[in-house]
């Protein structure tokens, strides 16, 4: 089986454009499944009862996201199996996964994102870089994927626009707006400063990355996980802030402003509208404001 492994991790890489993050993910949940079969087993052997097998000893560790994740990855696995004619029949058909709730994604209101964006301050070492990720993971609703991507050649400064490879290497265009074009700006000294040390310390200078770490590498998402997270905590914000939360904001914000789904789905980069729905959703308050200014009973009522 192993050498299928390998040939499936090419093919999710280099024809199906996903991301080393996520072909390292479907790598750990397709040789878990291997060990569980045994390595020595003929890929052409497995059947519908290996699966369910698996997927049993799975719920005793493992929470249903996770194991749903996990069979996700075994029946891409399978389908790329089928399309080389590797295997006739797909095992894992009639094999059901568990049912996960629709759970409304975590954002942050108006006010907190406000609070959030001050939360760097002058003493903090990398205040301005920290401050213009912020700014910009707010400004676009990207992913902390993307963002890490991004390069100094994919910023139009003068038209306040970044581009986005999203998953798949699909490649879209996005509004930043004049606070992240500051914020940016205000970061590319500090970014030269951090290039120059690391000439220095005799390694070679990136010229690629946007946004840098302390070494003058290109920064991770961990880097970036970590400290948003920190600086929530900072700001007394109610849940945990991360790159998601921010996006999750970002198309929050622009529904209740009166942005249409498909604008949205667009800026996200979503495929499918329905992945863009969730966001959909809109706070009481909101929503009692907007049948207030809109609906004829409600104005009556006011001006009797």
């Amino acid at each position: 089986m192993t050498e299928h492994i390998e040939r499936f991790l090419v093919w999710i890489l280099v024809e199906r454009g996903y991301s080393t993050h996520t072909a390292e993910s479907y790598q750990r949940d397709v040789l878990e499944f291997q060990r569980h079969c045994g390595e020595d087993l003929d890929v052409r052997s497995i059947t519908s009862a290996h699966v369910r097998t698996f997927v049993s000893a799975l719920y005793a560790s493992n929470a249903s996201a996770s194991v749903a994740r996990k069979l996700s990855s075994l029946r891409t696995f399978f389908r790329f199996l089928r399309r080389e004619k590797v295997v006739a029949a797909d095992p894992l058909s009639g094999v059901a996964g568990p049912k996960l709730g629709h759970a409304i994604p975590s954002f942050l209101t108006v006010d907190e994102v406000f609070s959030l964006l001050e939360a760097p301050v002058i003493t903090d070492r990398y205040w301005r870089r920290d401050r213009a990720i912020m700014e910009l993971l707010y400004a676009t609703g990207m992913r902390v994927s993307e963002l890490i991507s991004t390069n100094l050649e994919d910023i139009d400064w003068d038209r306040e626009l970044v581009c986005v490879r999203g998953k798949g290497k699909k490649e879209r265009m996005i509004p930043f707006g004049r606070a992240a074009r500051e914020t940016m700006k205000q970061y590319l000294p500090e970014r030269e400063t951090l290039t120059i040390a690391r000439v220095q310390r005799g390694r070679k200078a990136e010229r690629e990355a946007l946004f840098l770490n302390g070494q003058g590498g290109r920064l991770s998402a961990r880097s970036v996980e970590r400290f948003l997270k920190d600086y929530g905590m900072r700001a007394g914000i109610r849940v945990t802030v991360t790159p998601h939360a921010l996006r999750h904001s970002f198309a929050t914000h622009l529904l209740e402003m009166g942005a249409d789904l498909r604008t949205v789905q667009e800026l996200l980069g979503h495929v499918s509208l329905s992945t863009t729905q969730k966001y959909t959703h809109l706070n009481i308050d909101h929503l009692a404001r907007v049948y207030d200014q809109a609906h004829p009973q409600a104005r009556r009522s006011q001006e009797d």
